[in-house]
């Protein structure tokens, strides 16, 4: 396996490379079970759900999991854990660790700020016990600055350098196939920019949203990052002055064109008076013109 790219139903379609592996002893395995812990959002709260058919191919056995919503403040409570007991036939002493585990992971889904908390399968074995031998968790970027521990943990391959740098910064950045660098405020202008250099016939090499909290700081790492893209043979920079401030945008911009000794491909942008920065103040053309430029 080590070397090789691994694809299931959650890979992306290419796989992900195999660059650990992680093996655990021998288990004999009476009976797989499913056990999770997120949030339906259509009803505005954190749900438990359980299967007594866990394994492979979960995915496609959603119409099998047994549903229990529940309240943070109260957790699992003894009307579920009766419930659970009866329907997947525990005896009272499997339903001791049972209840014991359930416990443990809303403790963790409440302290550690998760989305998920999935084990799959939890095995019970011949003799009774109970072992997790496979686990998926994710937990909030939001609550970065409340888990500082947790997400030092985080493993980041090469090809995730550039996201991870810049989304310490707090900028949002994804990589692309295209050559046109974009650097925009906003996930929705982002998308916007998005499709329309690719209306005009061009493709984007990235998605850098700097949001509303952008600072000189931030649009300098935008820059470097960009600025140390190979791929990239052009920057399309689309700023709303409605939630950042535009003088700041400007200064940044210029104070990385003094850094870098100017910049290495054609930027258009809302400026003028420097060499390989083009003046252009509406949307579709400006566009239109980091098409055109990137595109001999």
């Amino acid at each position: 396996m080590l070397g090789y790219r691994l694809v299931t139903n959650q890979t992306p379609p290419g796989g992900l490379p195999v660059d650990k592996l992680y093996i655990y002893k021998s288990v004999d395995i009476a009976k797989e079970f499913y056990l999770a812990v997120t949030f339906d959002r259509g009803r505005n709260s954190p749900v438990l759900m359980m299967s007594d058919d866990g394994g492979v191919n979960i995915e496609s056995k959603a119409n099998q999991l047994q549903r229990f919503w529940f309240h943070l403040s109260t957790g699992i409570t003894p009307q579920i854990l009766a419930y659970i007991e009866a329907q997947f036939g525990f005896s009272d002493s499997e339903m001791g660790s049972v209840s014991q585990i359930l416990n443990q992971l809303v403790k963790m889904f409440r302290e550690k700020d998760a989305i998920l908390l999935e084990l799959n399968p939890l095995a019970r074995t011949p003799e009774g016990s109970f072992i997790c031998l496979d686990a998926k968790f994710n937990f909030d970027d939001s609550a970065r600055f409340r888990q500082p521990d947790l997400f030092s943990l985080e493993e980041h391959s090469p090809d995730e350098k550039d996201e991870h740098e810049a989304s310490q910064l707090g900028l949002s950045y994804v990589r692309l196939d295209g050559d046109i660098g974009v650097i925009v405020n906003g996930a929705g202008l982002a998308m916007a920019t998005n499709d329309l250099v690719t209306l005009c016939g061009g493709k984007c090499a990235n998605f850098l949203d700097i949001g509303g909290g952008a600072t000189k700081e931030t649009l300098s790492k935008a820059f470097s990052i960009l600025q140390g893209d190979s791929r990239t043979k052009g920057l399309l920079i689309n700023i709303y002055g409605g939630i950042v401030r535009c003088d700041m945008i400007a200064e940044s911009i210029l104070a990385a064109y003094a850094v870098t000794g100017g910049f290495k491909f054609p930027v258009v942008i809302q400026a003028s008076g420097f060499e390989n920065i083009l003046l252009e103040a509406d949307f579709e053309a400006a566009a239109k013109t980091i098409v055109k430029l990137t595109s001999n």
